[in-house]
């Protein structure tokens, strides 16, 4: 049975059937940090009305993504790993505005500002309904993500690294065919790298956007098992209704793509799983900072050409 999406602890505590969640703030395992970020239209949004230091310091996974609905569909199963757990805390980065959404129907006649507020609108949404510790929302337009030149993302990833220090992160993989998920796990593992090695998370992971990860070698996929929290998911991405709504059925999609990789993973043995996400371990590149990140993928990309040849030549 789902938590319902109480939007403040007092309301929770007092009418949730469940246990609430209080703030959960462990002083003895980590400093609180203030945030400062550049854009005037960033935000640090609370559901549950915990003060916003504790909100963050209490976080243990931590999901870096480039749009709204980006987490939902990407890091789901850090969203999944800490719902309604008491000691586990999702925290939500998204870092552009969403102002070049598509839109159409009854979206379509919505300029860029009224597109960015709406998007921020159902981010939020989705931050109450799957009981988020805390959601940021840095307010960037894509072609700045996209800069290279432009380190103000980098260094508000930094701060909420800082603010957060998590164990899981979860952002886009490298080998994503969209841009702007590109430079935001650029960003995010410089960010990391940045950090001073005791604050490092214990483990990055790329996850599955506009592209499959079904491609890599079994032995080094991060599979990532999210049987049991289908009608979470639906939840979660009901609450962004201007795309959904608007022509692109990501829902359907996901849960697709999840049923997929749970069925397909495994020619040999029946299905262990019903829903699997599959991810691409960063870890390495924020362990060893000289690591090229290109070159990283491409020597992944090496072993699977190697697979499929060693497949056809004993074929």
């Amino acid at each position: 049975m789902l938590q319902p999406a109480w939007r403040n602890w007092q309301t929770r505590r007092t009418q949730n059937p469940f246990p609430a969640r209080e703030c959960g703030f462990d002083p003895l395992r980590r400093q609180i940090f203030t945030v400062k970020l550049f854009q005037a239209a960033a935000e640090v949004f609370v559901p549950d009305g915990c003060p916003a230091a504790a909100a963050l310091a209490r976080t243990t996974h931590l999901g870096i993504g480039a749009h709204q609905d980006d987490l939902e569909f990407m890091a789901f199963h850090g969203v999944a790993e800490c719902f309604g757990k008491t000691k586990h805390w999702f925290c939500g980065v998204t870092c552009t505005d969403g102002s070049g959404s598509s839109r159409s129907g009854v979206y379509a006649g919505l300029g860029d500002a009224e597109m960015a507020d709406l998007r921020r609108a159902e981010q939020r949404a989705a931050a109450v309904a799957g009981d988020y510790g805390a959601m940021a929302q840095l307010a960037y337009t894509s072609p700045e993500a996209r800069d290279p030149g432009d380190t103000r993302l980098r260094e508000d990833l930094r701060g909420m690294l800082e603010a957060t220090n998590p164990e899981v992160v979860y952002t886009h993989n490298l080998a994503d065919k969209h841009p702007t998920h590109v430079a935001v796990a650029r960003a995010t593992i410089e960010a990391l790298r940045s950090l001073p090695l005791e604050i490092h998370p214990q483990r990055v992971i790329g996850c599955e956007g506009w592209r499959d990860l079904d491609w890599l070698p079994d032995n080094e996929k991060v599979v990532m098992d999210v049987t049991g929290h289908e009608a979470l998911a639906a939840k979660l991405s009901a609450c962004f209704v201007s795309q959904i709504g608007g022509g692109k059925r990501y829902d359907l999609a996901v849960a697709g793509r999840r049923a997929a990789h749970a069925t397909f993973s495994d020619p040999h043995s029946p299905d262990r799983a019903a829903q699997v996400i599959f991810g691409m371990d960063l870890t390495p590149l924020i362990k060893d900072a000289a690591l090229d990140p290109g070159e990283y993928v491409d020597g992944m990309i090496d072993r699977f050409r190697a697979e499929v040849g060693r497949a056809i030549g004993e074929g």
